[in-house]
Order: structure tokens, then C-alpha cells, then sequence
């Protein structure tokens, strides 16, 4: 199929493959035409009702992000389509902000990018004080949380706001703003968080007498003007999210899968297992570390490979044996986040 402009009613007629050779550019997407523009709706009610002046744009990129210095937020394509959507979560095993409380979490957190930008309250001194330099190497996919912290509020998944200091930032605007966060007994007893939303609360009353600085012109990434196909987008994003994990230990797969080599592979094989409860492990561990569903799946399969390799059997009943996977696999993926490497619980 050619890529061509399509109305967007038309894309439920694709299938996946006709699908992903279409380019971002014409698949003609609307903001206005979908149950995002209900949620835009809610963050302007609830940064109106903080008594906040300042108005975040939308628009459709290819990611949620807000463009450095503009008052701006990117909603990802695929959330304001149905059939995209369902695009996403068969290539990628999960929707980011797929949810409402899950979207309204990311929007906040976006908006608070936009507080910044808006009266650029980063190139304070007192603002470095309280978070954190902002010229510090930005790694947020290579972060070590420190998962027991009382310095940071707990907003997104995997400790987001340790990530660096302007995360840290759109973190604790998004706990002050969320209007179901009693964010002043919640972290009564977190001192450094606290007063990183105290000095937020600040931020916001002062903002109140200022002049907007925030950046106008193009938005990047825009999918109104990305003439790239989904299928090289999706191609590239799941390379990117295929971590590249060490070898695994072979003793450890053997005490799970501890099978004798005498029984019958076609009932007994434990790659057969792997693979046939495998959606059942990735959302278990998914659960357990908040890694990326995408990245565990492409884990499990690895893991599924080995067992083939070394010939193992299943030695017990397949819902012990499941749990014993899952175990084995949350220990080395939450080592491997908060230490960098991959090893075993000692």
C-alpha cells in the first residue's frame, strides 16, 4: 500500500501491516476528535483552581514529552486513536497513559516542564538548592533509583524523580497539583520532600505576578509534519527498549527447571512452558519492577531460548514453577535497575 492521506476513520479498515506503512504525516490525526481533549479539559480546571495563570498548548508528537523552553505538551500519536492504540499494544505489550489516571499522571508531570519553562524558575539559585543543579548529565533510561529515599515524592513509576533534577522538579508539581494528593500529611514525615513541595506551593503563589517567558515556534516531532512510516518509528523504539541485559546463569535456571533428562520433551520441555505462560510472567514482573513490558517479553524469550539449549524439563507442578520464574526474574531485573548490574539476590 502506498502512503498516502487517509481519514482517520479509515484506519480501522487497515490491518497492521498496511498500517505501518503509513506515514505520521497522513494519518491525519486530531487532537479535538478524541477523549484526550476531556483530559487537557481537567489540567486547565485543576491548574485554575491552584489559582495558576499559565495555559500549556497540545499537541500530537510521537512521544509525551514538552519541548525544552516552550509552554507546550506532546500527547503521543497513538492515544488519540483507537485503532493506533491497539497499534501499540500489540507491538509494544502496554500503553503509556493508556488509562485516565495513568494519562492525568503523565500530563501533570508534563505540565510541570511547562511551569518551568514558563518563568524559568531553573536558573534560580535557590531553585538549584532545593533540587538539584539542572547541568547535570541527563541519563533518565540509565538512572539508579534509590528506591527507599524520603527526598524525592513518588509520582510516576521506578522513582522517576530521582532521575535528575528537572524530574525531580515535574515530579513534585505534579503531587502538588493532583487534587486527590494530601501532599502535606502524606510527606509529614519525608523533611526534604516536603520542602520541595513547600517551595513549590511558593513557586506558585509567586508565579501568579509574572510574565510568561516561555519559547514560541515550531513544535519538533510533530507528527503533522514527520514524514517518517510507523513501521521504521516502531522498528527504532524496539531497539531502544530491547535492553540489552547480561548472559543469564545457567545453575539458577537449572534448580528451577530441575526435570530428568529422561522425560518426554513434547510434555515436559521448559522452553514449551516458558512460551506458554509467558504473558502470565511478564505481567507478573511487570508489576513487581515497573520495567517496560516490551523489555521483560524480549528477557523471557532469551530465557526460553536457554532452557532450549541446555534441554531442560520441568521438575514440578507448573504453578510452583511459575511463581520460581517470576521470583528469578524480578531479582535480576530490580538488580540490574538499582545497581546497574545483573546479578543474584545474595
Amino acid at each position: 500500500m502506498s502512503s498516502k492521506l487517509i481519514g482517520s476513520e479509515k484506519l480501522f479498515d487497515l490491518e497492521n501491516a498496511d498500517l505501518l506503512k503509513m506515514r505520521f504525516k497522513d494519518l491525519k490525526l486530531s487532537l479535538s476528535d478524541s477523549e484526550v481533549s476531556s483530559y487537557v479539559g481537567q489540567l486547565y480546571l485543576e491548574l485554575e483552581e491552584k489559582g495558576l495563570t499559565f495555559k500549556p498548548d497540545f499537541f500530537i508528537g510521537d512521544e509525551w514529552f514538552s519541548p525544552e523552553g516552550m509552554n507546550a505538551i506532546a500527547i503521543p500519536f497513538y492515544l488519540v486513536h483507537e485503532r493506533l492504540k491497539n497499534l501499540e499494544q500489540s507491538l509494544m505489550l502496554e500503553v503509556e497513559g493508556g488509562n485516565p489516571d495513568w494519562f492525568m499522571k503523565l500530563l501533570r508531570h508534563e505540565a510541570g516542564h511547562c511551569f518551568d519553562h514558563c518563568y524559568r524558575f531553573s536558573k534560580r539559585k535557590k531553585w538549584s538548592q532545593v533540587f538539584g543543579s539542572p547541568s547535570v548529565e541527563y541519563q533518565p533510561d540509565t538512572y539508579r533509583p534509590q528506591p527507599y529515599s524520603k527526598s524525592y515524592v513518588k509520582h510516576l513509576d521506578r522513582w522517576y524523580a530521582q532521575a535528575h533534577p528537572d524530574e525531580d522538579f515535574a515530579e513534585t508539581f505534579a503531587v502538588w497539583l493532583d487534587p486527590k494528593s494530601d501532599w502535606k500529611k502524606q510527606y509529614n514525615q519525608w523533611p526534604v520532600a516536603l520542602g520541595k513541595l513547600n517551595y513549590m506551593d511558593k513557586l506558585a503563589r509567586e508565579s501568579r505576578e509574572l510574565k510568561i517567558l516561555a519559547e514560541k515556534g515550531r513544535y519538533p516531532s510533530s507528527v503533522a509534519n514527520l514524514t517518517m512510516t510507523l513501521e521504521k518509528f516502531y522498528a527504532r523504539k524496539r531497539r531502544e527498549y530491547g535492553d540489552t541485559y547480561p548472559d543469564f546463569y545457567d545453575s539458577d535456571l537449572k534448580l528451577i527447571f530441575n526435570g530428568e533428562d529422561s522425560l518426554s520433551k513434547r510434555e515436559f520441555s521448559a522452553a514449551k512452558f516458558m512460551n506458554r505462560h509467558r504473558k502470565a510472567i511478564v505481567a507478573t514482573v511487570a508489576w513487581a519492577t515497573s520495567e517496560k513490558k516490551f523489555t521483560i517479553d524480549a528477557l523471557v524469550k532469551r530465557l526460553s531460548e536457554r532452557c532450549l539449549t541446555l534441554d531442560l524439563k520441568i521438575g514440578k507442578n507448573e504453578n510452583q514453577t511459575i511463581m520460581e520464574v517470576a521470583s528469578f526474574l524480578t531479582s535480576l531485573v530490580k538488580n540490574y535497575l538499582f545497581t546497574g548490574k545483573f546479578k543474584r539476590e545474595a
